[in-house]
């Protein structure tokens, strides 16, 4: 049952990479999966309702069920109602794009953003996305809240970025992604320079409550010509009041209540 559970799940991560859709063919090459177990796989998700079958070209993607289940679950944890305020008035002072990730695990995802940015170049990843902890400023910020010995076991469980994956400086040894932590640590907020992309920078502050305990990070990211390292480092109070005023709001969330 496990192993059904977790080919189902590779399943739909690997659709929701794909939202043009995918042949069967092609969905059990790129998993490694036998054509007859993705077909019957396939089969029970169009049944619950979690995938489509385009009736003209027989491509199988993703329904918005599944979205429609992260969107109900974040509305009634109050996680959204809680922060978006505050980083929407973040996001306004600092003209960039502004995130919230929550600590699930060993895992960071973001829940939630505030586009700041109203004309030029405009950063926008995809949101629902899992942290990658040794490239991002997101990930040295939670980071920074840990020993060095912990910090390195949640890295090593995750892996290294690949430079080809991420930004050209993203770290690939020990001895780098510690020199990032043990700054951010020292600053009290993370600070990355084409580290997570190409031309594009970045900086993030944990959210911690009053046991000390972290529940989430927040950042601030844009492009480098306009989020130059000054410009982080006079914006570096205005991140750390919004990461403390949500520390202080999280107990309006059920969400965040658990994690206290």
């Amino acid at each position: 049952m496990s192993a059904i559970l977790e080919r189902s799940f590779k399943l739909m991560e690997h659709l929701a990479e794909h939202p043009e859709g995918r042949p069967l063919s092609s969905l059990a090459a790129d998993l490694g999966m036998p054509l007859s177990a993705t077909h019957r796989l396939l089969v029970e998700l169009v049944r619950c309702g979690y995938v489509r079958q385009d009736q003209s070209h027989g491509d199988y993607t993703l329904t918005i069920k599944l979205v429609s289940l992260g969107l109900s679950f974040l509305s009634n944890s109050g996680i959204v109602d809680v922060a978006q305020p505050l980083l929407d008035n973040l996001a306004n002072e600092a003209g960039e794009l502004v995130r919230l990730a929550v600590v699930d695990g060993d895992d960071l995802t973001f829940v939630a953003k505030a586009q700041g940015a109203r004309r030029g170049l405009r950063y926008d990843p995809d949101m629902g996305l899992s942290v990658n902890l040794s490239c991002s400023s997101a990930g040295h910020a939670w980071l920074s809240t840990m020993t060095d010995e912990e910090a390195l076991e949640l890295v090593a469980r995750q892996g290294f970025g690949k430079p080809g994956e991420f930004g050209p400086k993203a770290p690939t040894t020990v001895k780098a992604v510690l020199a990032y932590v043990r700054a951010a640590r020292k600053r009290g907020f993370s600070m990355i320079n084409e580290v997570f992309a190409p031309a594009m920078t970045a900086m993030a502050a944990p959210v911690r409550i009053g046991n000390g305990r972290t529940i989430g990070v927040i950042t601030i990211a844009g492009p480098l010509v306009r989020l130059t390292e000054d410009r982080m480092l006079e914006l570096g109070p205005a991140l750390l009041a919004t990461a403390e005023d949500v520390a202080h709001a999280s107990g309006a969330s059920a969400m965040f209540k658990r994690r206290a």
